[in-house]
């Protein structure tokens, strides 16, 4: 994470008493909490392989839960209006401290308007913090590929980029011709024609 933002997590780590994991790469998740349960505390982790911004955003985003757990157990959603309002004021010292370049903080702004599940769902900040990754060799964007290319997912499945929905891409598995839909800003590999 940010240099400057290690000190408030360190403090917020010991104030909840909170088991704080780094993990490895989940393809599902970037970050989990976990509420006390059968003697352990709380419990969060954030995968290792996210780049500094994107850690402490995830970060902030399951200590939201852990915040919302405390006032309010299993009362609330997850998701609902008291995370949402706990996210907001959680983020607010990394805004103060001016921890995020420029355009991550403007794509932060818009997203805590109305913060969703997760910073995935919001494609403005998710490419922001993208945009911050370590290269990735043969990897791409499906929206990025041209229209009719070829592309395989890490479990070796070919598919063709087909058109555009609304949000989504509709593509076709090769071998089956069964269609799916991808984000746009799901990471592929170019297949060569």
């Amino acid at each position: 994470m940010p240099p400057e933002a290690a000190p408030l997590i360190g403090r917020w780590i010991d104030h909840f008493k909170c088991d704080f994991k780094i993990s490895r790469t989940r393809g599902t998740k970037f970050g989990d909490y976990r509420a006390p349960f059968d003697g352990k505390g709380h419990r969060i982790s954030v995968n290792y392989d996210l780049n500094a911004y994107a850690f402490l955003v995830t970060t902030v985003h399951e200590f939201a839960h852990l915040y919302t757990w405390n006032q309010h157990q299993h009362k609330v959603k997850p998701h609902g209006t008291e995370w949402k309002e706990n996210f907001k004021k959680m983020m607010q010292p990394f805004f103060e401290k001016d921890v995020f370049p420029a355009d991550i903080k403007l794509a932060i702004t818009k997203y805590l308007n109305n913060p969703a599940a997760s910073s995935c769902s919001d494609l403005n900040l998710y490419r922001s913090l993208r945009k911050y990754d370590a290269p990735k060799e043969n990897i791409i964007t499906v929206e990025k590929l041209p229209m009719q290319s070829l592309f395989k997912m890490k479990d070796g499945r070919v598919f063709r980029k087909d058109e555009k929905l609304r949000k989504r891409y509709k593509c076709t598995e090769v071998a089956t011709r069964r269609v799916y839909l991808f984000s746009p800003v799901a990471e592929v590999e170019v297949v060569e024609q």
